[in-house]
């Protein structure tokens, strides 16, 4: 496995190197701390990587530069942006560009690794608090209730379309088999994948809806008109 890690702070690149060496037997690192380092790299002939691991704030890049350059790139190279920034806008934004996951470094070594499973797998990291201050925004939820008395954002309707641009195919299969209350080795033997696929797929879909069981996903898949 080849990773590309774009960081300008050696400290974060070291620490993301070593967590993501749990990834694979064998993985191998490139790095860049700039955006021209960064341009370099993804200029050169031989370079193919599996995961790219982006700064979002680089010296040298503007704006979003260096993430719209990799996609341009390397259209299907998986990009997963870290950032200190927690803003749920910004967050939106890369993911219309075609980001599969942005991670803010708040966030400890195990959720990183978590979410970049996720990614490989073929889901899409969200962190939580993007969906918590989703609210208002071009994807529309309408507040319940949970249990606890806790205003819970439940998909509605009207965001299928938003909630497909989110969720990933696959996912969408795997949420439709849910609905049909199919259980997980059943759902890995439809589509023909792993139980524990199915089980990465879950995890990206509850945090999609914001639920956090099977009974809650199901109950809020069925709001939704299509699927």
């Amino acid at each position: 496995m080849h990773v590309l890690i774009a960081d300008d702070h050696r400290l974060v690149i070291e620490g993301v190197k070593l967590k993501m060496a749990e990834l694979a037997d064998a993985v191998r690192f490139t790095t860049a701390m700039t955006a021209q380092e960064l341009a370099e790299v993804l200029a050169r002939e031989d370079a193919s990587f599996d995961l790219a691991l982006l700064d979002l704030s680089i010296p040298g890049a503007n704006g979003f530069s260096h993430i719209e350059q990799a996609r341009s790139e390397h259209p299907s190279l998986p990009i997963v942006v870290l950032s200190g920034n927690e803003d749920a806008e910004l967050m939106r934004r890369l993911l219309d560009l075609g980001v599969l996951g942005f991670i803010p470094k708040a966030y400890s070594p195990e959720v990183m690794l978590s979410a970049v499973r996720l990614v490989l797998a073929g889901g899409i990291y969200i962190p939580p608090m993007m969906l918590n201050q989703i609210s208002g925004s071009s994807i529309p939820y309408s507040s319940n209730y949970s249990s606890n008395g806790a205003a819970t954002p439940v998909a509605t309707p009207e965001n299928i379309d938003a909630l497909r641009r989110i969720l990933t195919e696959r996912q969408v299969d795997v949420l439709r088999l849910l609905s049909q209350g199919k259980p997980n080795k059943l759902i890995a033997r439809d589509l023909g994948i792993s139980e524990g696929t199915v089980k990465i797929h879950l995890a990206a879909i509850y945090r999609a809806l914001n639920v956090r069981n099977r009974t809650e996903a199901v109950v809020a898949s069925r709001r939704l008109e299509g699927l």
